[in-house]
């Protein structure tokens, strides 16, 4: 079982200004941990939507076990994320304003073996507001090479 799993959604922090996050449970079946651990899922177009006072992850892709029998899981299916009442309802109060959204960040293993999965409260970015992290990016990358010199 390898301990390092590194499943991010990089683009998270370039297209949200993030609030608040939360690191929450994640329901899943025996084929689906299995593909996890070996590093074959994704989260680029993952987000998550609240029915019924649960949190659903939604467009998660967790590829098949090639080693399952006739029996396997769905790629693409919704999974229930594992979180607190007062979470639930913190989170539900932000998504009732439009623009606001909650989105996966990084899927883990945690010290136990669990698989967890951070979640940040995000409000999209507007293009200019791209533009000026991306001169950041710029400037600080010109400033580390004139430090080298």
């Amino acid at each position: 079982m390898s301990k390092d799993l590194n499943i991010r959604n990089k683009k998270a922090r370039f297209e949200y200004h993030l609030m608040d996050t939360f690191v929450a449970g994640i329901q899943l079946a025996g084929t689906e941990i299995k593909s996890i651990r070996k590093g074959k899922a994704s989260i680029m177009e993952a987000y998550c939507v609240i029915q019924k006072g649960e949190v659903w992850i939604r467009n998660m892709h967790v590829s098949e076990y090639e080693n399952a029998s006739f029996y396997s899981h769905k790629p693409r299916a919704d999974r229930k994320l594992l979180l607190n009442k007062k979470e639930i309802a913190k989170i539900e109060k932000f998504l009732q304003v439009k623009g606001n959204t909650l989105i996966p960040l990084k899927m883990f293993l945690s010290e136990t073996g669990w698989v967890k999965v951070d979640i940040a409260l995000a409000q999209g970015k507007k293009l200019h507001d791209k533009r000026h992290d991306l001169k950041e990016k710029d400037d600080k990358r010109d400033m580390d090479r004139a430090m080298k010199r």
